[in-house]
């Protein structure tokens, strides 16, 4: 099985500015992602997507596959990241031939496990193909959210107020953006990596659900790998 694992990193960063290249816990925080799968048998390239050549720099040390600068088409706020995707997997294909899955491998979730990737890589493989997805246990339960309109607080859940105490509720879980995983076919006829029958990677490590977007969201990064087994 040939699987091309795609690190989209755009230059642009808003809110922590140069995140994609800033070190965290002793390296760029785009290198966590590159050596997540690193030596991983059914990954054929570790390919880069990036509008910064700062960024291609440091993905090119870190042992990245980056044949170019992405179109600022495609670096823009609006850009989806399943057309940065398409993009990448259209050149890779085109020049290097074909491949069985692509694995999206966002560089703000740094703290996903080698063991994890090896999982959902077998998942796929298992699952005949079907779309593979990191979900985390999500830390509010769906039967305690609410709308609130005006001074109404209406439940999420269509059969009303929750009944049971949160202990015996099915458990419920989010996507944390660490892991997805589609065929090419898939990404080129539904355009997303979702699916109505998708598998989900289960990922319950510490921190494997951190998506850094904030500086506090990057303190915790770095509390966690400070205290946690790597």
């Amino acid at each position: 099985m040939k699987i091309l694992a795609v690190v989209a990193a755009r230059g642009g960063s808003k809110r922590i500015p140069g995140k994609n290249i800033r070190f965290l816990a002793g390296k760029p925080l785009i290198a966590w992602s590159i050596e997540v799968v690193q030596g991983v048998a059914e990954v054929c390239d570790i390919l880069v997507s990036t509008d910064a050549s700062a960024i291609a720099d440091v993905a090119r040390a870190a042992g990245a596959l980056v044949p170019w600068l992405r179109p600022q088409t495609l670096a823009t706020d609006q850009a989806a990241s399943v057309a940065v995707c398409l993009h990448a997997m259209a050149w890779y294909e085109g020049s290097r031939g074909t491949i069985d899955g692509l694995l999206l491998l966002q560089p703000t979730s740094p703290l996903r496990r080698r063991e994890t990737v090896l999982r959902g890589i077998e998942l796929f493989r298992r699952s005949g193909g079907r779309p593979v997805i990191g979900v985390s246990p999500a830390k509010s339960h769906p039967w305690w959210c609410f709308h609130v309109e005006g001074e109404t607080m209406r439940p999420f859940i269509a059969d009303g107020l929750p009944q049971s105490r949160s202990q015996d509720l099915p458990p419920a879980y989010v996507i944390n953006g660490a892991f997805y995983l589609a065929t090419p076919d898939h990404l080129r006829a539904q355009r997303t990596f979702l699916s109505t029958e998708m598998a989900p990677l289960i990922m319950q490590s510490t921190g494997e659900d951190i998506d850094i977007d904030t500086d506090e969201d990057w303190r915790l990064a770095e509390a966690t790998l400070a205290n946690r087994d790597r």
